[in-house]
């Protein structure tokens, strides 16, 4: 049976979507591999409210986001960093390595994988 809830709800809501951002910053503090991108994000508390903001408008919930900073024009915001595919991998894996830890269905979080796999794509502005 498919569960035909929002995205937002079957995360459980901002505590899940919280929980997902919290272990996503941990990995990317703790992976060697993520070096690069951690070094990207200088203050991991901020990161974790503006990524929290922005899911949960982008899962169907509250556009916590847009209600604080306006559009999220994700790309412009990023293009001040160099991302290419070797940041988009591990953008990627940190991602995948929380969303592991999560307690969601297998079908949620191959949902989430494939969507984040578009955004990490998305992001790029390096040939690299």
């Amino acid at each position: 049976m498919m569960d035909t809830r929002s995205i937002y709800d079957q995360m459980g809501g901002e505590p899940g979507i919280r929980a997902l951002v919290m272990e996503f910053y941990r990995q990317m503090d703790t992976l060697p591999e993520a070096r690069t991108i951690r070094e990207m994000h200088h203050d991991l508390d901020e990161s974790t409210e503006k990524l929290v903001d922005f899911l949960s408008g982008w899962s169907g919930g509250p556009p916590l986001y847009q209600m604080k900073r306006g559009n999220p024009m994700l790309r412009a915001r990023h293009l001040p960093f160099q991302i290419g595919q070797p940041e988009a991998d591990q953008w990627m894996l940190c991602m995948q390595k929380s969303l592991e830890k999560m307690s969601w269905n297998y079908e949620l979080c191959e949902q989430l994988l494939s969507a984040f796999r578009r955004v990490a794509q998305h992001m790029k502005n390096q040939e690299n």
